[in-house]
């Protein structure tokens, strides 16, 4: 009997009509708000969804040709494991060696099996009471095509002849055969089992040297390469190809030390799993050249100064060349930057964050602050400023560090260090009810008056009075120089400290302006603002006191002393009832609830526990109208909180130069409140015209070169103004807010604060990721819900475009790392290991064939040895098979039915990702017939030519005999007469 999953099927029916729903109802325009009428270019014909690739790989040509297929429908090994395959060079007829130890025969053309089958029973000797255990070795003999070498795992080596279809010798070996090579002899492991310590190795004997090399993953196959492809020629290998289980070696044979060649493919993706990613399109040109190029530095040295030899395929030509990159961050804190402009990734510059920080001395000592279990420096949010090059990240430990680029190297004797005790502590008193403006708070600054100076070394462990501890911070600052290699160079690590036996909770939101020099990041517990030029806290307070008088949830702050409070957005999930500092949150690798992710949000406000615990979401600096009566935009924050509500800062900034070194940063809040349902996920604001107005930001410059005296004046009256393609004139009109949380969408007309535009997006599920991105010369509104659907809504307008199921949420890594980017690219982690990347442009699934270019590209074939006139007249040298003839149907007959199971694929572009189009395919195969052809004519041409000279010469030496005869003949005669 069938079962059925009850909650899926109400899910499927609830999702559905949702859906359907919001297919029929149009975006909503509140009465009485009409805004100006803006054109809209975007329209549904511009989005389709399609994957571009999977960052996993089966075959590999020259650097950035790279390929993987797989079977859309999932269908399981039912009968056989393929242990070993083997395809003879100019043949189409390949060998497959399996777990039963018997060797089948597929036609690759067709993927047809032939009826042609080496049994093991068969192959072994009809003694052998043992089976011989799977196939490990297949190769044909290079002088006789119809010999094949056979190794089995047990031991056993058979020289198996096809014709006659028996066994000519059987060796037998004591150990067990993994793989081997010659004539140089490679062979697989090497090493004594007694080795303490031993490691995957491989062992090369070539004349008296023998050299064993050690591989950081188990071996899982190995071939050589050797100029010529023919067997039967005289083979020198220059390398040999190891596939590791987790890598793809190749090692130099003709260089002393066998020094492996450097790779460029991006195998070490997985090299410490990934916790979240950052994808960015349409970067400044400069930014690739700048990031290989002290990348380029950290390469390890003793490689092969040989290029690659693998050089197969052609690059592909796509009409979209404009440079992508994605960024990763790592459950080691690492943080890696990928080229992915020619689809392929390519990794240009890695950067290891836990360099600032006091390691342990051996694996058992943990520090004693540390608030998981594990993974101490994961990265949990990257915040990137392409145009100025300042990265900023926040870790799992609460800590969050500022790094500039630079390309000089510097030493950095006292590392600059904050640290901030995030929380709210105010009376227990109900706040007053009442729709009033708040009146406007003093301008807060640090805790202190004066600026808050860096430390000059990590503070040591403290205790409050009643033995808990306190003012600790996570992690340890090293208090050693710093040598900074060119790249990313730490300007400033800020880090929350426990407060009264209480550990700091998790960062949930970041980010960081260039222009106005400040870093803002908030959690649970409120929001903290960071001068990173003064070194100095600009603010920090609880998420309730941004309210002021206007907090409609008349919450009763409770103290962190009384019960923890779970972060609301982290990576982590804290059950509601831990309220011990013992229990810790769990590292971002553990995917917590992998299997069953669901959440739910509700706009109400009955829960109060709920709402003492409202987190900071969203964070967006921008230049615009803070309150309804301002007349000309301003700097300001935006923060958004996981209970919909959006609260904006105003920021006085002073003027550039060293001014913007003395004097203080002034933030106040305004007093603007706007409310949406859910928690909100992103801000963006447009100019009259529709056009995003990017944040704004500094130009990059070299920070460690010192200025000239007129670049120092030109600094001075420099003033941070954002980069809105509109004019002066155009910045003085009304704005856009753009707002998108869990459930829905509005547009806010500024300075006004009317809802211009509303739509909601889902009721029955929420939204995971949502961006604000351009494409077509346009922008719109990308979401992915949890649900699995993929939407688009045109701006300002919101009116949907585009709604496709595409993927379910399966576990937190998708949640995670799923995120848009501009001109219609998207991308995910599917596993620790793979990386997703897709597309909802219309135009780009159009290119998409010229993008991912040619794998199989027709070459010409090296010129066949040389056989010689002898060695044809005796019969020696290589002997020929005719394998249509052996393994066809009508010599071998078919294949059982129930051995393999034919699964034809979609053909073309979906079939095989990053192959060759079909007539590519067609002229190579066309290519290689023609040279199989002419190998066979040539072959007959040998023969009959020494089939010409042999009747020849016979004929020669029978006129010879037939002269000598008649002489003998006509003596014999004359004799006869005279007697």
């Amino acid at each position: 009997m069938r079962k059925f999953n009850i909650r899926k099927v109400l899910d499927g029916l609830t999702a559905g009509s949702s859906s359907a729903s919001q297919q029929q109802q149009p975006q909503q325009h509140p009465p009485g708000n009409r805004e100006p009428e803006i054109q809209e270019t975007l329209q549904s014909e511009h989005f389709q969804l399609c994957k571009l690739l999977n960052e996993i790989r089966d075959s590999f040509g020259r650097p950035g040709v790279e390929c993987y297929c797989q079977h859309d429908s999932g269908a399981a090994v039912i009968q056989l494991q393929v242990t070993f395959c083997h395809l003879p060079f100019q043949s189409k007829w390949l060998y497959v060696g399996t777990e039963r130890g018997n060797i089948h025969i597929v036609n690759v053309e067709s993927f047809t099996l032939s009826g042609y089958v080496i049994m093991w029973n068969k192959a072994i000797e009809l003694s052998s009471k043992s089976h011989p255990g799977p196939v490990v070795h297949i190769s044909d003999n290079p002088m006789d095509e119809g010999k094949l070498l056979i190794g089995f795992e047990s031991g056993t080596v058979v020289l198996w002849d096809l014709k006659s279809k028996k066994a000519d010798y059987r060796y037998t070996y004591d150990e067990v055969i993994t793989l081997f090579l010659e004539p140089f002899i490679i062979l697989s492991g090497g090493l004594s089992y007694d080795t303490v310590g031993r490691r995957p190795c491989l062992t090369v004997m070539h004349g008296k040297s023998t050299a064993v090399l050690e591989m950081d993953y188990s071996i899982v196959d190995f071939l050589t390469l050797c100029e010529t492809p023919y067997p039967n020629d005289f083979q020198e290998p220059y390398a040999v190809v190891v596939l590791l289980e987790k890598d793809l070696v190749l090692i130099d044979l003709a260089q002393n030390g066998y020094p492996i060649f450097e790779n460029p493919y991006p195998l070490s993706i997985h090299e410490s799993p990934v916790t979240c990613c950052e994808y960015f399109a349409d970067c400044p040109v400069d930014l690739i050249p700048a990031l290989y190029s002290v990348g380029a530095r950290q390469k390890r040295q003793g490689y092969s100064k040989k290029e690659w030899p693998i050089n197969g395929g052609n690059w592909g030509l796509g009409s979209q060349s404009y440079p992508e990159i994605i960024i990763t961050g790592h459950a080691d804190g690492s943080i890696k930057f990928w080229d992915a402009s020619a689809i392929t990734l390519q990794v240009l510059y890695k950067l290891k964050t836990s360099k600032v920080f006091e390691k342990s001395r051996n694996k058992d000592e943990k520090p004693n602050t540390d608030i998981v279990d594990e993974d101490p420096y994961a990265i949990q949010i990257i915040s990137w400023c392409p145009e100025s090059r300042m990265l900023c990240i926040a870790g799992v430990s609460a800590h969050v560090i500022i790094y500039r680029f630079s390309k000089q190297e510097v030493i950095t004797e006292v590392i600059p260090m904050l640290e901030v005790r995030l929380l709210y502590e105010i009376s227990d008193v109900e706040t007053p009810e009442g729709e009033q403006a708040p009146p406007l708070p003093t301008p807060v600054g640090s805790a202190n008056p004066q600026p808050t100076p860096p430390q000059s070394h990590p503070s040591t462990s403290s205790s409050s009075s009643d033995g808990l501890r306190d003012n600790v911070p996570c992690l340890k600052v090293k208090s050693s120089p710093l040598k900074q290699s060119p790249g990313y160079q730490t300007e400033l690590v800020i880090q929350l400290v426990w407060v009264g036996g209480e550990p700091p909770q998790q960062i949930t939101s970041l980010a960081v302006n260039s222009s106005y020099g400040l870093v803002v990041f908030g959690n649970c517990n409120g929001i903290a603002m960071v001068d990173y030029l003064q070194k100095a806290v600009l603010l920090n307070l609880g998420t309730i006191e941004l309210y002021g008088s206007n907090d409609p949830y008349r919450r009763e702050p409770r103290s962190p002393r009384k019960s923890r409070q779970p972060s609301g957005a982290g990576l982590c999930d804290i059950s509601e009832g831990a309220v011990v500092p013992e229990d810790r949150c769990k590292s971002p690798t553990s995917d917590i609830k992998d299997n069953s992710f669901s959440r739910s949000r509700s706009s109400s406000v009955t829960s109060i526990d709920k709402e003492s615990r409202e987190a900071i979401s969203a964070l967006h600096f921008c230049e615009t109208f803070t309150r309804k009566t301002d007349s000309a935009p301003s700097p300001c924050l935006w923060v958004g909180t996981t209970l919909g509500t959006v609260l904006v800062i105003a920021l006085n900034l002073p003027p550039g130069g060293e001014q913007r070194l003395l004097q203080p940063v002034i933030v106040s809040p305004s007093g603007t409140i706007l409310r949406l349902k859910g928690a909100i996920l992103r801000m963006a604001f447009l100019d009259s015209t529709g056009c995003l107005v990017p944040p704004a930001h500094e130009p990059w410059k070299e920070h460690n070169v010192p200025e000239e005296k007129d670049e120092k004046e030109k600094v001075k009256k420099r003033r941070p103004v954002s980069v809105s393609p509109s004019s002066s004139q155009e910045i003085s009109e009304n704005q856009y807010a753009v707002i998108c949380s869990e459930k829905q969408a509005k547009v806010i007309s500024l300075p006004t604060q009317n809802c211009a535009y509303k739509q909601n997006i889902t009721e029955t599920s929420f939204v995971l990721r949502g961006d604000i991105v351009s494409l077509s010369s346009s922008i719109c509104l990308a979401c992915f819900c949890a649900n699995g659907h993929i939407m688009t809504f045109s701006l300002p307008s919101l009116r949907p475009l585009l709604d496709v199921y595409y993927l379910p949420l399966t576990n937190m890594r998708i949640a995670r790392t799923f995120c848009f980017t501009n001109n219609g690219q998207a991308l995910y982690l599917v596993s620790p290991t793979e990386v997703q990347r897709l597309t909802y442009s219309q135009e780009t699934c159009e290119n998409l064939q010229e993008m991912l270019g040619e794998l199989f590209t027709p070459v010409e074939t090296p010129e066949a040895p040389n056989r010689g006139f002898f060695k044809g007249l005796f019969g020696g040298g290589a002997q020929s098979l005719d394998r249509e003839e052996l393994f066809g149907e009508s010599s071998s007959g078919k294949a059982s039915r129930s051995l393999a199971q034919h699964i034809p694929g979609p053909g073309g572009i979906e079939g095989v990702k990053g192959a060759a189009s079909g007539v590519v395919g067609e002229l190579a195969r066309a290519r290689l017939a023609l040279d199989e052809r002419g190998q066979k004519l040539s072959d007959l041409e040998e023969r009959t030519a020494a089939m010409l000279s042999s009747a020849d010469s016979f004929s020669k030496h029978a006129h010879e005999v037939c002269l000598a005869w008649l002489r003998v003949s006509y003596s014999a005669n004359c004799r006869w007469q005279q007697y």
